[in-house]
C-alpha cells in the first residue's frame, strides 16, 4: 500500500510550476492549465474596477489573480482567487515569504468551461469558513453572477443587477452586464 505524503503551504511556495495554475487543497496538489482568454479578460476587468476603486477610496489592498492565501493547517490548504480584497486593517503589515495566512473580505472567482458545481462549490466554502466574508462567482457562460455571503446567504444576479461590496467594500458596485460584455 502506497502511503500519501501531504505538502505543506512552504513546499507549494518552493515549487516551480511554470505555466500551470497550482492550489492545495487538504494537503494535496491541485494543478490546472492557465485560465483562457475569457476568464482572463473577466478578472482583469474585475481588478481594475476595484483597483481604480481603492485608488479613489484607499480602504484596503486588492490582489491580482492567482496570489494564494493560506486557508487551514494540518493539513494544509492555499487558495488563489481570481481576485482578492483585503480591508486595510486586516492587510499584513509586513511582507511574508510565501503565502499570507489570511482569508480576504472579498474573493471573485471567474469560471472557466472545465468547471464542476461541486468543485466550486467546495471552493466558496473553503473560503467563507476560513473567514472570507463575500464571495463573487462569476459565470461567463449562464451570463451571472452569484453572491455568496459569510451569513450563508446567496443570491444571483444576471443582466443589469449590481455587484455591490455591501459593508465590505462599502461604496463599490459594478453591473453583471458590465464586466461580463467584451
Amino acid at each position: 500500500m502506497v502511503q500519501f505524503r501531504y505538502m505543506t503551504s512552504e513546499e507549494l511556495a518552493e515549487q516551480p510550476f511554470d505555466n500551470k495554475r497550482t492550489e492545495l487543497v487538504r494537503g494535496r496538489l491541485v494543478v490546472r492549465e492557465p485560465a483562457k482568454a475569457e476568464h482572463g479578460r473577466i478578472a482583469a476587468r474585475m481588478l481594475i474596477d476595484i483597483g481604480i476603486y481603492l485608488r479613489e477610496h484607499p480602504i484596503g489592498t486588492v490582489y491580482t489573480a492567482e496570489t494564494g492565501f493560506t486557508l487551514a493547517r494540518s493539513p494544509d490548504t492555499v487558495r488563489a482567487p481570481d481576485v482578492a480584497y483585503i480591508r486595510a486593517d486586516r492587510t499584513p503589515r509586513e511582507p511574508v515569504i510565501g503565502f499570507d495566512e489570511i482569508a480576504p473580505d472579498l474573493v471573485v472567482e471567474v469560471l472557466s468551461p472545465g468547471d464542476r458545481a461541486r468543485m466550486v462549490r467546495t471552493k466558496v466554502a473553503h473560503w467563507l469558513q476560513a473567514g472570507t466574508l463575500l464571495v463573487w462567482v462569476v459565470d461567463p457562460r449562464k451570463r451571472c453572477a452569484k453572491v455568496f455571503r459569510a451569513d450563508g446567504s446567496a443570491i444571483t444576479l444576471t443582466g443589469t443587477d449590481t455587484l455591490d461590496g455591501e459593508n465590505v467594500l462599502p461604496g463599490f458596485a459594478v453591473s453583471v452586464a458590465s464586466i461580463l460584455t467584451a
